[in-house]
């Protein structure tokens, strides 16, 4: 929302900063843009006033602040998955159909007392499943990856 005041200064005013960019490097660069503009921007819920000295330390403050929360998570969740992969733990889903199992479903299959359907809740997999690993089990690929 623009307010015109009687002095020429016009001014954008959201609510909350979080509803003006999707980054703390977008907000940045959507308040420098208003700022060469001669835009001031006020946030309501932070008491943030962007036409004061005051107001652009605040802001800036808060945006060092959030980049450095931001740095840190980042941080924290590389150094989590690096440790995890030094115990041997890998990311990615955890297969549900095992080369035994894989069997089982074959020779289920190739019995013909069953149908896709019932082997997939045998299992508890859905039936695509079932059609990839009797597919690639036609095609010599027994295992899961």
């Amino acid at each position: 929302m623009l307010e015109a005041r009687a002095h020429g200064w016009c001014g954008a005013t959201v609510t909350k900063l979080d509803r003006l960019g999707r980054s703390v490097k977008n907000l940045k660069q959507i308040a420098d843009e208003l700022h060469d503009r001669g835009v001031g921007l006020r946030a309501l819920s932070q008491g943030i006033d962007t036409t004061t000295p005051g107001g652009r330390l605040f802001f800036h403050m808060l945006a060092a602040i959030a980049e450095f929360e931001h740095d840190l998570i980042v941080e924290r969740t590389h150094d989590g998955l690096a440790a995890a992969r030094a115990r041997g733990r890998s990311g990615g889903p955890k297969f549900k159909m095992t080369a035994n199992k894989i069997r089982q479903a074959r020779a289920m299959y190739d019995g013909g007392g069953h149908t896709v359907q019932e082997i997939a809740d045998t299992f508890g997999v859905s039936h695509p499943t079932i059609y990839r690993h009797l597919q690639g089990d036609a095609a010599g690929a027994t295992s899961p990856m």
